[in-house]
């Protein structure tokens, strides 16, 4: 069985997309994850900020500022 070229370079085509495709969402499902077990902001940073400027927050000051936050994801 002998395959001609233009079938060859558009199975290389085929295979190029497909294989990009799939390291898209792989990579899109590994940063996520990774987002999830170190996210960017933390309430300690929170309260370190809230020092800086010279304040003492309440606990539900920081809840609410984290919820915020979360909600703007």
């Amino acid at each position: 069985m002998q395959i001609e070229i233009w079938q060859f370079i558009l199975i290389i085509v085929g295979v190029i997309i497909i294989s990009a495709i799939a390291t898209f969402f792989v990579t899109r499902k590994l940063f996520q994850k990774q987002l999830e077990k170190n996210p960017p902001i933390n309430e300690q940073m929170i309260r370190a900020m809230f020092a800086q400027m010279g304040r003492t927050p309440s606990e539900k000051q920081v809840r609410a500022v984290m919820n915020s936050m979360k909600q703007n994801k």
